[in-house]
């Protein structure tokens, strides 16, 4: 009894404390943005363990704060982040257990914390208003997909309608309503409630009737809703009154509203590509209106709106039919039409520039917003674009006002992708000594467009391989020197040279005799590069890390017999410079950083030398002879423990396996425990997935000699398979990782077979269930499925000369699911290589064993018809080589 009635007070000592938490909760929320740390730590681990022993009363705490009027605005403003923030996050696994959390919560409950949320719509406060109205949306992510909460729409809509309601609770309920649009998937709605939702939103947008605050709420709702108006735009008369209102909205008196309308045309746009003809003359008189006079805000999503149809007519001619195929979206060709008017419009933009927009990437401004149109537009009509745009170039190239000259190679540089060689080549030929001159312009904003100009001409002008390049051995030594003399010049010039350089190295990648011409330069180029990753004048990293990335493709792109010995010297070096980067003094986090950073551009460096020199017989034992210094810098380079540099350092030892083959075994016993720990980082998730593909090269230089430690590899994949806390991007690899063990290890695998079997069983039940309407997860899907395949494969040869009864008993299930792929309406084509490819491995594996199965299973001859008709090469090979095996075994 005594135990009892102690256990009884203790359950109301907690229950008397939190309410006392809750009723201190404004305290803790003002304490947690203190200046002070101590008061600061304090009252975070306060509101950190309210939540943690009640969740329901924390969250329904937080609620009364943000709804109540009386509170301080600081601590309304935090109540609606940690609310925000208790339902969603970023990392998926956290995602789906915050879901999980709200959904256990009792409904009477959740009920009070969404009846306050919505009531805070009506706050005098704006920022309660907003900050309710995001909230609001975060539960319906989770609710309404699930079928609950079916009066929220019904209640917002009733905010809207009647009349008396302060305009202040009408704009935070449409913006509530935009909001819960972005976060819903518009299946999650009936057809009445789109209805709704539109017919509100848009007479929001109504001018005679609705405050400036309110339009603007329902044009930014209107932008989240057009996903949702699928069978609006599908109504003629529907469809009309939508875009007349949005096109009345983007001549509004204020430019914020404006703006918002033009965002709602770019996403039509995109969207109803297929209905826009009607439209198109108001459209092009709205956008070229804009861009002319307009601010700059406006004019650039007027740009983008002709961007966007570009995107569309680009995909229509690569994947999709011409006016009249099957696909369902008809070739409108919009921008030939508009090609006489567009062209000049956007041409006009590129001489609007800033003064300082060389100085910083991440600016967008009209100028570079209207070159990037026109580039799109070049890709769009090809040839068409070019007699439009030289007179310009032609006019403004040498005239004394900069402006004049960097818009004008600003449009060069923008129309040599999409026209074609015939039509460009004699232009580019005529024009390339007056760029290389231009290097040397007076003007920062001038070298920097004409470096940028430069690249894109060595990149789409470039190919010995395919006979055709502006660049030849007479020209090539004014180039070079140009090119090395222009990367010493300012930060930013600096880095566009770089990119220039790339590209010229990289069009004499597999150019055979070709790739000769730039031996002689080679040695010169290294060292500028070299000395421009040097440099600190550079606001930031950006120029070493180009340097390092041009001197990869450089060395990649070079004629391996004549320039060994160069790419020896290199190595030496950058070994080097690893070496140094171990004994700097490291005083701050910004210092670990960069020490990081470097380590990494130079592990790059080395895998990239590695995988060179490594390529033929001759020079192969070249790297073989540093791989004792190279393995031992990249053990002490673990030692820091950075994630960058463990990646890049993980992906050079790969490539040294790789070389090294069956030698790479004296390594292992000091490099395990670094596997191990890579196998172990869920947090920085890349250098998990690069560690998985890293043992799938270990396996494959070893073989069998990786024995010792396959127990513990596959202790940890299976590990992390199970998790729910690894990143879902991680999984298809291990799933591959295994076939690499297996066809390892042979018959050793056997003992892993019934774990790794059923997992892969597991993954393919999910892949078949799975929603191939969201396209990343049909991306993720299309991996797992791969993967699966390629898991089997390797594990059916790994058997095949020693114990392939093992894989009978799974062979059945194995043809199903190649059956649930094939029969797929949208299949990846590379699931289909790695399905067909299984299949012979299959027959190849089992033998006569498979007979019935292939006999019963008659899928597999359409499958392998289908794709003996493809044009994909290396797919004919393999369906080709499967349909062999399989008549072995049925004969």
């Amino acid at each position: 009894m005594l135990l009892l009635s102690l256990i009884g007070l203790r359950v109301i000592y907690s229950l008397a404390v939190l309410k006392a938490m809750a009723m201190e909760i404004t305290q803790f929320l003002l304490a947690a943005q203190s200046p002070d740390a101590n008061i600061r730590t304090q009252a975070e681990a306060s509101l950190r363990q309210f939540q943690e022993q009640n969740l329901p009363l924390f969250l329904l705490s937080l609620s009364v704060e943000l709804a109540n009027n009386e509170k301080p605005l600081e601590s309304r403003r935090l109540a609606g982040i940690v609310l925000k923030n208790s339902l969603d996050a970023k990392d998926s696994v956290r995602k789906e257990y915050l879901v999980q959390q709200w959904m256990a919560i009792e409904i009477s409950m959740k009920a009070q914390i969404k009846d306050l949320l919505l009531r805070t719509l009506g706050s005098s406060a704006s920022e309660a208003r907003h900050t309710s109205a995001q909230v609001i949306a975060k539960v319906a992510s989770i609710e309404i997909p699930r079928k609950q909460w079916p009066e929220l729409i019904g209640s917002l809509l009733k905010n809207m309608t009647q009349q008396e309601n302060p305009a202040a609770l009408k704009q935070a309920t449409l913006e509530t309503l935009g909001y819960v649009c972005e976060e819903i998937s518009h299946q999650d709605l009936v057809q009445d409630e789109v209805n709704s939702v539109l017919t509100a939103v848009v007479q929001g947008m109504n001018l005679a009737e609705h405050s400036r605050e309110v339009r603007l709420a329902a044009t930014k709702a209107l932008y989240n809703a057009l996903d949702f108006a699928q069978t609006n735009f599908e109504n003629d008369m529907e469809r009309n009154f939508i875009m007349k209102v949005v096109c009345e909205t983007a001549i509004s008196k204020e430019a914020d509203i404006r703006q918002a309308a033009f965002e709602c045309l770019v996403s039509i746009a995109s969207t109803y590509y297929d209905v826009l003809e009607p439209y198109m003359q108001t459209l092009f008189q709205l956008t070229s209106n804009a861009v002319k006079g307009d601010e700059e805000s406006v004019a650039l999503q007027a740009i983008e709106f002709w961007s966007s149809i570009c995107d569309e007519e680009i995909e229509l001619q690569e994947y999709g039919t011409v006016e009249g195929g099957d696909s369902g979206s008809t070739h409108s060709r919009f921008i030939e039409k508009a090609l006489p008017y567009l062209v000049p419009l956007l041409l006009d933009t590129l001489l609007k520039q800033e003064e300082d927009q060389d100085q910083d990437d991440s600016i967008w401004n009209i100028s570079m917003a209207g070159g990037t149109c026109l580039g799109l537009v070049a890709r769009t009509v090809g040839d068409s674009v070019v007699k439009l745009v030289m007179p310009f170039v032609e006019g403004n190239i040498l005239k004394p006002d900069w402006h004049c000259r960097e818009a004008a190679t600003y449009a060069f540089g923008s129309i040599l992708e999409g026209p074609s060689i015939e039509t460009l080549g004699p232009l580019v030929s005529n024009g390339l000594d007056l760029l290389l001159n231009a290097m040397r312009d007076e003007n920062n904003h001038v070298k920097d467009t004409t470096a940028w100009a430069l690249s894109r001409i060595f990149e789409f002008l470039h190919c010995p391989a395919s006979g055709f390049s502006v660049v030849s051995p007479e020209n090539l030594q004014r180039i070079v020197t140009v090119l090395l003399e222009s990367i010493n010049d300012a930060p930013n010039v600096s880095e566009k040279v770089c990119g220039a350089i790339y590209y010229l190295a990289q069009g004499y990648e597999d150019a055979g005799a070709n790739s000769s011409h730039l031996t002689q330069y080679i040695p010169r180029i290294i060292s500028e590069l070299l000395k421009t990753a040097e440099r600190t004048d550079g606001s930031d990293s950006k120029i070493r890390t180009s340097a390092y990335e041009t001197l990869n493709e450089v060395v990649r792109s070079s004629n391996i017999v004549e320039t060994s010995q160069i790419i020896l010297e290199l190595l030496k070096s950058i070994l080097q410079k690893l070496g140094q980067t171990l004994e700097l003094q490291i005083f701050s986090s910004d210092d670990r950083e960069k020490q990081g950073d470097l380590q990494a551009s130079l592990c790059a460096v080395i895998q990239v030398i590695i995988q060179k020199l490594s390529s033929t017989d001759e020079t192969k034992p070249s790297i073989l002879q540093a791989a004792d210094p190279i393995m031992f810098l990249f053990l002490r380079v673990f030692a820091c423990r950075r994630s960058t540099v463990h990646e890049e350092a993980m992906l050079a030892i790969g490539a040294l396996a790789h070389a090294s083959g069956p030698e790479f075994e004296k390594y292992m016993p000091e490099l395990y425990k670094y596997l191990e720990m890579g196998l172990q980082n869920f947090e920085e998730y890349e250098v998990c997935g690069i560690t998985v593909g890293v043992i799938g090269d270990i396996c494959r230089a070893l073989e069998d000699k990786v024995l010792p430690y396959c127990d513990g590899i596959m202790n940890h994949l299976v590990r992390n398979l199970q998790s729910a806390e690894l990143h879902r991007s991680v999984k298809p690899p291990i799933f591959a990782c295994f076939g690499d063990i297996a066809l390892a290890i042979g018959e050793q695998f056997s003992k892993y077979i019934e774990p790794t079997v059923a997992m892969m069983r597991s993954a393919a039940e999910v892949c078949a269930q799975m929603d191939n309407s969201d396209e990343e997860l049909m991306d993720y899907g299309n991996q797992l499925k791969r993967s699966i395949f390629e898991a089997y494969s390797g594990i059916l040869q790994g058997f095949k000369d020693s114990k392939p009864e093992l894989m009978l008993p799974h062979a059945g299930h194995l043809f199903q699911f190649i059956e649930v792929v094939f029969r797929e309406k949208y299949r990846d084509e590379s699931v289909t290589k790695a399905a067909v490819a299984v299949m012979g491995d299959l027959a190849d594996a089992l033998g006569p064993n498979t007979k019935i199965l292939f006999k019963d299973n008659a899928f597999c001859v359409q499958f392998l018809g289908e794709c003996l008709q493809s044009d994909d090469e290396h797919l004919k090979e393999t369906a080709n080589w499967t349909q062999v095996m399989i008549a072995r075994v049925v004969s």
